[in-house]
C-alpha cells in the first residue's frame, strides 16, 4: 500500500470545526472522538445538534427509538422543525443577510448573484405561491430543471411549506421523468424552456410535455422561459415562472414545522434492474447528516465559497445546497460543460469566484487531466483549501494529479462515499486526519460501519462487503410506497444489518478504500476481482485516460476479463499497445487478473455525475437487446459505439 501523503498543519487542526466539537466535550484527539461517536450513538447524534446549532421548534424527547425494529428507527422523537428555516432564517435576518448566498453561472458566462436576504425573499414568494395553488404539507412537487438559481429557490420553498421535493435529472428522457412523477404522485412540476451544453441549445420543455402527458396527478407545470420565444404551451396546465411568483400575494410563506421524520425529499436512484427506487429523506435526518458532513468533514465556514460539480437530480445537488447554506457559506451553481469553450473553464471559475471548497468526480478529473498541467498552472488556484470527491473509486495517478497539481499539496482530498439512499456518507475523512492516496480514511463521524465477508465476519486487508451495523438518521425512511422492496434491498442479507452493496478494504494501517460495487464484481475461476482495481492499473500506465473492466462468460473460468479503454494522446491502438496493457495488469494481479481482450473506444457511457455504466457496456458487448434502464445515460453515442463481441 502507498505511504501517507497528507498531514494536516497545526493551524488547520486548531481552527477546524471538528476541533471545536472535541474541545466542547473534553476530547483530546480525533481517534477518541471517532470511536466514541460510533460506540455512543445517542450521545453523538444528540451532541452535534447542539454543536451545529440546529433549531427545533419543539425539542425532541429522545434521540432515537428502535422499538419498531432497526430498519424503522425513529430519530429525534417528539421534535418538530423545518429544514429550510434552519438553512435560511438566521442568515437572512442578521448581519449575514447582505452577504452572497448563491451565485449561478451559465455556460455563456451569464452570472446572477443573490444575497441571503434576496434569496430568502424569493424562497418566501415561491412558498406563498405554492400555497396559492393549494399545495400543502406532504404534497409532492417535482423539479425537471437544469442547475439554475430557480431550482434552488423552488427546492427550499417546497420544503418550507412541508411539501416534498422531488429532483429529477435534467437529461432524463420523458419516460424516465414520467415514471418518477407517477410513482410519487406529484401535483406540481417545475421545468425550463431549455439549457445549453458546449454552446448548443438543449430543449427541456418538449421533453417535459411528453412526460407530463403520462402523469394524471399533475395539476400545474411552472415553466422558466429564459427568453425563449416559440415554446410549446398548454394554456390550461402551463404557468410562467414570473406569473407564478405573483400568485403568492396575500398568502403565508411561514415555515411549516413538521415532525422530525416527516419527509422533505424523495430522491430516485436507478437500480441495475427494475424500476427506480424512491428513497425518502426526513427534515431532521437530512439536515443533521448533511450539516455534520459539510461542517466537520469539509470544515465549512461562512467565509467559504463552495462549488460541487453536480446536477440537482443527483444527491450531491441538494446536499451541496443544504450543507452550504446551513453553514452560511456562498454556494456556486454552474450550468454547462466544465471544459468548454476550453479545457480551463473550471479553473477559470475557481480563480474568478475564489472557490475555497471544490468537489468533483474522479472521472471528471481524468477528463481535465488530459489537457495537461499547463492549463491549471495558468490559473491562480490559491483560494482552494478543501478538495472533495465522490461517485466512484480513484486511481492513484488521477488522485495524485488532483492533490499535487490542483491542490498543490496544500489541500486534503475529502473523498466521501455513501449514496442517494443515505443522502450522506458512510465513509469520510476529516481534514485533521492523515491520508494515503485514494483513501477514504475511515467511517464518517457517528457511522457504525464495517467490512464483512459472506459469512458476516469482520475482515481486514481483504476485500469485503461494506455494511452498517447501526442505523443513521438520514437513512431512507423505507422506499416510497414500497416497504417490502426497502427491506429486501438493504436489510435482507443479515439480520438488522444494512448491506450497502459496495466492496471495501481496510489496509494494514487502518485506511479504508473502495473497490467498486459488489454487483460489478468479476468472478474469474471462482475468485472475485473488483473492476476498479484493474481500471486503476491501466490508468496508472499513463497511456490510458479512462477504463472499464467487465466480466464476460467463459467456458473454463466462468468469466474472463475484457477491458474497454480510452487512450491518452498521442497513443494509438495497436497490437503492441494491447499486449503492453494486458501484461501490466497481469504483472500486478497475476495470471488470474490477466485481461482476455482490450477494446479501444473514444468514450465510455456515463451518467451526468460521471459514473461509468459498466452494466450497460457489458450488456451491449454481449449483444443483449434489452439493455434495461437507460434513463441515467448522458452520452448515448458512447454506448452506440460499443460493438457486440465476435
Amino acid at each position: 500500500m502507498s505511504d501517507f501523503v497528507w498531514h494536516p498543519a497545526p493551524e488547520l487542526v486548531a481552527q477546524a470545526n471538528v476541533t471545536h466539537l472535541m474541545r466542547s466535550h473534553g476530547i483530546s484527539d480525533v481517534e477518541t472522538l471517532m470511536q466514541r461517536s460510533i460506540d455512543e450513538q445517542e450521545w453523538f447524534w444528540g451532541a452535534i445538534v447542539d454543536d451545529l446549532g440546529i433549531e427545533f421548534e419543539t425539542p425532541f424527547t429522545a434521540v432515537r427509538d428502535t422499538s419498531k425494529g432497526i430498519p424503522w428507527t425513529e430519530w429525534y422523537v417528539g421534535g418538530k422543525l423545518n429544514l429550510t428555516q434552519n438553512c435560511l432564517s438566521r442568515a437572512s435576518s442578521n448581519a449575514d443577510g447582505d452577504r452572497a448566498c448563491l451565485v449561478a453561472e451559465h455556460e455563456d458566462g451569464t452570472l446572477r448573484s443573490y444575497s441571503y436576504r434576496q434569496f430568502t425573499e424569493l424562497v418566501n414568494r415561491c412558498a406563498a405561491s405554492l400555497r396559492a395553488l393549494g399545495i400543502t404539507k406532504g404534497d409532492r412537487v417535482g423539479a425537471y430543471m437544469p442547475m439554475t438559481a430557480e431550482v434552488a429557490i423552488q427546492m427550499f420553498a417546497t420544503i418550507q411549506i412541508g411539501a416534498i421535493f422531488i429532483p429529477i435529472f435534467s437529461g432524463f428522457a420523458p419516460a424516465a421523468v414520467a415514471e418518477r412523477l407517477n410513482d410519487a404522485g406529484a401535483r406540481i412540476l417545475f421545468t425550463a424552456a431549455g439549457s445549453a451544453r458546449r454552446g448548443k441549445p438543449l430543449l427541456i420543455k418538449p421533453q417535459a410535455d411528453e412526460a407530463v402527458a403520462a402523469v394524471p396527478t399533475l395539476e400545474k407545470v411552472v415553466v422558466l422561459r429564459r427568453g425563449a420565444n416559440a415554446l410549446p404551451w398548454n394554456g390550461d396546465l402551463d404557468l410562467d415562472w414570473e406569473a407564478f411568483l405573483e400568485l403568492g400575494t396575500g398568502h403565508s410563506a411561514e415555515p411549516e414545522f413538521v415532525d422530525s421524520m416527516a419527509p422533505a425529499l424523495i430522491l430516485y436512484t436507478s437500480g441495475t434492474t427494475g424500476r427506480p427506487k424512491g428513497t425518502v429523506h426526513s427534515h431532521a435526518g437530512s439536515l443533521v447528516q448533511i450539516a455534520k458532513e459539510v461542517g466537520y468533514a469539509f470544515d465549512m465556514k461562512p467565509a467559504d465559497h463552495f462549488f460541487w460539480l453536480t446536477d440537482i437530480g443527483w444527491m450531491m445537488g441538494p446536499w451541496m445546497l443544504i450543507g452550504g447554506l446551513f453553514h452560511h457559506a456562498t454556494v456556486y451553481l454552474y450550468e454547462g460543460a466544465i471544459d468548454w469553450p476550453g479545457p480551463g473553464r473550471l479553473w477559470e471559475m475557481v480563480q474568478s469566484h475564489q472557490i475555497s471548497t471544490l468537489g468533483i468526480s474522479p472521472t471528471a478529473i481524468r477528463l481535465l487531466q488530459r489537457a495537461g498541467d499547463a492549463v491549471p498552472a495558468s490559473h491562480n488556484l490559491k483560494s482552494l483549501r478543501i478538495l472533495g470527491s465522490t461517485g466512484e473509486p480513484w486511481d492513484e495517478d488521477s488522485w495524485t494529479w488532483f492533490f499535487e497539481t490542483i491542490g498543490q499539496k496544500r489541500c486534503p482530498i475529502i473523498n466521501i462515499s455513501g449514496g442517494t439512499d443515505l443522502i450522506g456518507c458512510f465513509l469520510s475523512p476529516l481534514p485533521v486526519q492523515s491520508q494515503k492516496p485514494c483513501s477514504l480514511v475511515g467511517p464518517g463521524l457517528g457511522m457504525a460501519v464495517d467490512v464483512w465477508n459472506e459469512n458476516g465476519t469482520p475482515i481486514r486487508e481483504q476485500v469485503g462487503y461494506l455494511v452498517a451495523t447501526e442505523p443513521a438518521p438520514s437513512m431512507t425512511r423505507g422506499l416510497w410506497r414500497d416497504s417490502e422492496r426497502y427491506l429486501e434491498a438493504y436489510w435482507s442479507t443479515w439480520n438488522d444489518i444494512w448491506n450497502h452493496g459496495d466492496w471495501a478494504i481496510i489496509d494494514e494501517d487502518g485506511q479504508w478504500f473502495l473497490r467498486g460495487r459488489a454487483d460489478d464484481t468479476l468472478n474469474v475461476a471462482g475468485k472475485r476481482l473488483g473492476p476498479a482495481e484493474i481500471e486503476g492499473i491501466l490508468i496508472e500506465t499513463g497511456m490510458v485516460s479512462e477504463a472499464a473492466a467487465i466480466g464476460v462468460p467463459h467456458d473454463l473460468k466462468g468469466e474472463s476479463i475484457v477491458c474497454f479503454v480510452v487512450l491518452r494522446p498521442p497513443h494509438q491502438p495497436s497490437e503492441p499497445m494491447t499486449q503492453r496493457l494486458i501484461d501490466v495488469v497481469a504483472r500486478r494481479l497475476g495470471k488470474l487478473g490477466r485481461p482476455e481482450r482490450v477494446v479501444y473506444v473514444e468514450d465510455l457511457p456515463k451518467t451526468r455525475s460521471a459514473k461509468i455504466l459498466r452494466r450497460l457496456i457489458r450488456s451491449k458487448y454481449l449483444g443483449r437487446e434489452d439493455l434495461g434502464d437507460l434513463s441515467s445515460l448522458q452520452n448515448p453515442e458512447a454506448l452506440g459505439a460499443i460493438r457486440p463481441e465476435r
